[in-house]
């Protein structure tokens, strides 16, 4: 019977000198890995930070910032954004980046915490814009100074840092979550090759995927679907009116018209600076092309909130569709898609000072002034010049810069109230749609 013959000792040299370069191969590959996500996710953090800090900073320094009620939603809305940079993203990136948990297994409950209630107070906060900008388009502007109240912002922003309590400390901490899905998770930790110390898993049942999912995410998304459908629409209807009346003031007349003067520069009440003043009729030339105007409206208004929405559903959406799916599905989607979604969403935190305040006119003048060391340049402009022309000026505001827009009237015309009404209503179509 013929037996193998020995492997010579030069064979496995060659092999063992191979599998050690394999090694190192691998062990570069990894820490190049390594390298270039811990740099990528350090990146995340530091934009998060400074510019929801930005945020902050402008409201504290810019007395006009503060007349204005959206913007404490969004200094609050940063503060959320803020803390999700500071307190929840450092030590995912941690555990993303080395493999393993190293802080204790309430610490982990803590951190999972903190999670839920920051990025779901950071997405009530936008539901709670959407809803702000609703009654400021959508109604009367004096029943918008009767719903805003200082008293109703306070109460919607305390609900917006109570409600996420409810599906964050106080479920995760008395492990709510994991009822009847115990064997599950500690498979899950056996299969991570760690203990409750080493691994900081977090998985939940049915009913808190659904009851989570829902107050986190699909109530608040409903609702600024149909605030912002509503915006447009009444922004396109406000823009079709104003046009009307400009056509028929730039009609030859005779005599003196009268003009309304709309002047919100400080407050934030759109009738408080209304007046009257006379005018001769102007040129038709000055008017611009009301198909060419209403054309560039829409699709800055179209713009602007396909970006908002966009940006909301691609950041959050896939998270929030695979936590109500995953429980179905015995748990079976990877960790490595779970982290994915995670961290797309964390990056809508970075890319909420963007979207509701460098977008803003205001605001950026704000930035600009702290960033250039309060340069006199950047200084808010209060006041409109008048030459012989008599053209009223047109520079639109977001936040307390001077707006003034013409209105003449026809003889024997009365659009006095519906006028101030669709001025009034168009500074804050300006507002929250024309900040591009």
């Amino acid at each position: 019977m013929a037996t193998a013959s020995p492997q010579h000792p030069l064979e496995d040299l060659i092999n063992t000198e191979q599998q050690q370069e394999r090694q190192e191969q691998q062990e570069f590959v990894n820490s190049l890995e390594t390298i270039i996500l811990t740099i990528f996710l350090s990146i995340i953090i530091i934009m998060t930070v400074f510019g929801n800090l930005l945020v902050m900073v402008a409201l504290c320094k810019d007395r006009h910032l503060r007349k204005k009620k959206t913007n404490y939603f969004i200094v609050s809305l940063a503060f959320a954004d803020l803390l999700v940079a500071l307190v929840v993203m450092p030590f995912a990136a941690i555990e993303l980046t080395t493999g393993q948990w190293r802080y204790g297994e309430i610490f982990c409950l803590v951190r999972t915490s903190l999670d839920v209630l920051l990025t779901t107070a950071s997405i009530l906060h936008l539901c709670c814009i959407a809803l702000d900008r609703y009654y400021a388009i959508c109604c009367q502007p004096l029943v918008y100074r009767h719903k805003m109240t200082p008293l109703r912002v306070a109460v919607m922003l305390s609900g917006c840092w109570l409600i996420p309590t409810f599906i964050s400390f106080l479920p995760i901490m008395q492990s709510w979550n994991a009822i009847g899905i115990e064997d599950i998770i500690e498979e899950r930790r056996a299969l991570s090759g760690g203990s409750n110390d080493t691994s900081c898993v977090f998985l939940v049942n049915r009913p808190y995927a659904l009851v989570c999912s829902a107050v986190a995410f699909y109530v608040p998304l409903a609702l600024m679907i149909l605030a912002y459908q509503r915006i447009y629409v009444t922004a396109m209807t406000h823009v079709r009116q104003i046009e009307t009346l400009q056509r028929a003031g730039s009609a030859p007349v005779t005599g003196t018209l009268p003009v309304i003067t709309v002047r919100p520069s400080t407050s934030s009440d759109p009738l408080e600076h209304c007046r009257f003043r006379t005018a001769t009729g102007s040129s038709s030339s000055e008017q611009t092309p009301a198909a060419n105007s209403r054309m560039r409206i829409e699709t800055k208004a179209a713009k602007t909130l396909a970006v908002i929405m966009g940006c909301f559903c691609l950041c959050w959406a896939p998270f929030f569709i695979t936590n109500i799916v995953d429980p179905f599905i015995h748990y079976s989607v990877p960790w490595q898609l779970w982290t994915a979604w995670l961290w797309l969403g964390y990056i809508n935190s970075g890319l909420n000072p963007f979207l509701y305040a460098f977008l803003n006119r205001a605001f950026r003048r704000a930035f600009l002034v702290i960033l250039c060391c309060g340069d006199e340049r950047y200084t808010r402009q209060g006041s409109c010049s008048y030459g012989q022309t008599n053209r009223a000026c047109s520079a639109a505001s977001a936040n307390g810069t001077s707006m003034a827009l013409r209105l003449s009237f026809l003889p024997n015309r009365s659009y006095s109230d519906n006028g101030r009404t669709i001025l009034a209503n168009e500074q804050e179509s300006q507002d929250s749609l024309g900040p591009l």
